[in-house]
């Protein structure tokens, strides 16, 4: 089973929590070429203090993705997942 995990170093409303869930599920789906019954997806709202990556700001948003996909899947599928999440992390959550 995949379990996709999402640290952001802000606050999000519910609304958009659940916009972006559907949006990971859909991407997954289909890039996996797979159903959605079977992904498990966690976002964790921290502190902006709690998370830190080198190329930041200290006052920049962040979100830090992990992936924890099965051996066997395609290096262009994951490829493409991974910037497919990347978009929708910038237009949805409003991360750069």
């Amino acid at each position: 089973m995949p379990h996709l995990q999402f640290d952001i170093n802000k606050k999000l409303d519910e609304g958009v929590k659940q916009k972006f869930i559907k949006f990971v599920e859909h991407s997954f789906s289909e890039i996996m070429e797979t159903g959605t019954d079977h992904i498990a997806i966690s976002i964790r709202e921290e502190e902006k203090s709690n998370l830190s990556l080198g190329r930041v700001n200290k006052n920049q948003d962040i979100c830090l993705m992990n992936l924890d996909i099965r051996s066997g899947r395609k290096k262009k599928q994951v490829e493409k997942l991974v910037k497919t999440l990347m978009v929708g992390v910038n237009k949805i959550l409003k991360v750069k």
